[in-house]
């Protein structure tokens, strides 16, 4: 069976506690979602009160569409992303917007993410 659906039309919008939210399409067992993470979003302030978990514990895959952001891992390492970067992060991490633009970024690991514990 095939199917099809909008990003432009989520099945669901999570807001973050601030500072953008990510839109997310489901059609079947795959999840696909378009986070816009606004200007001062940072995980920690914005996605960790939502999850409940002391760092990041979703395993994304995506690309980055527009925009900048700084990738913080519980290690201390950090990964700088930005557009046409295409990643696949660990879990265990913080994360923030660099800038004054906002970072789109589209991401097959959001099943769970930014969903109330």
């Amino acid at each position: 069976m095939s199917d099809k659906h909008n990003i432009a039309t989520p099945h669901e919008r999570r807001p973050f506690q601030a500072h953008g939210h990510m839109d997310v399409v489901t059609l079947g067992d795959f999840t696909l979602g378009r986070g816009v993470f606004e200007p001062g979003w940072r995980w920690s302030n914005d996605v960790k009160p939502i999850a409940g978990t002391e760092s990041c514990q979703t395993h994304h895959t995506g690309i980055c569409l527009e925009g900048q952001m700084t990738v913080r891992f519980d290690d201390g390492t950090e990964l700088d992303v930005g557009p046409g970067d295409v990643v696949d992060l660990s879990p265990g991490h913080d994360a923030w917007t660099v800038g004054d633009t906002a970072c789109v970024f589209v991401d097959t690991g959001v099943k769970g993410y930014a969903k109330p514990a």
